[in-house]
């Protein structure tokens, strides 16, 4: 077996959560190269609104580029049909909040990004959660 196809092998029938996390997958993927290409307008954006200056552009590309590779690894694990994977999505993205919100309080970082990711992360999760419990067993 080549790497590529071992690579993209996946089980025959996935399960919703499967599916579930491929798509938070492909969310991440391209909220992370969004962040990535896009940080010189995003940091823009920010400061016109919030008036908080993103002085730092590539710490912000770093992060794109974080939040891109997490979103390969949710893609290639939800592919995979594992339900460990799906469910040790829901342990980190309970934990986001845990992270951010005290980022964002000591002025660190702006609100929308901080706070965005903080709120929907969780809800994320509990949809996740949702469907493993749905699942048959």
């Amino acid at each position: 077996m080549s790497f590529f196809t071992a690579l993209w092998a996946r089980p025959p029938e996935l399960t919703a959560l499967s599916r579930y996390t491929i798509a938070c997958g492909v969310f991440y993927l391209l909220t992370g190269l969004l962040l990535f290409a896009g940080a010189g307008p995003i940091a823009s954006v920010v400061a016109a609104v919030e008036g908080y200056a993103i002085t730092d552009l590539g710490l912000m590309r770093i992060a794109g580029m974080a939040v891109a590779i997490i979103g390969w690894f949710y893609i290639l694990g939800g592919r995979s049909g594992a339900t460990s994977f799906a469910l040790a999505t829901v342990v980190d993205r309970y934990a986001v909040p845990l992270f951010l919100v005290p980022v964002w309080w000591l002025g660190e970082a702006p609100a929308s990004l901080a706070l965005s990711f903080a709120v929907l992360d969780p809800v994320l999760a509990t949809v996740a959660l949702v469907l493993w419990l749905r699942q048959p067993r």
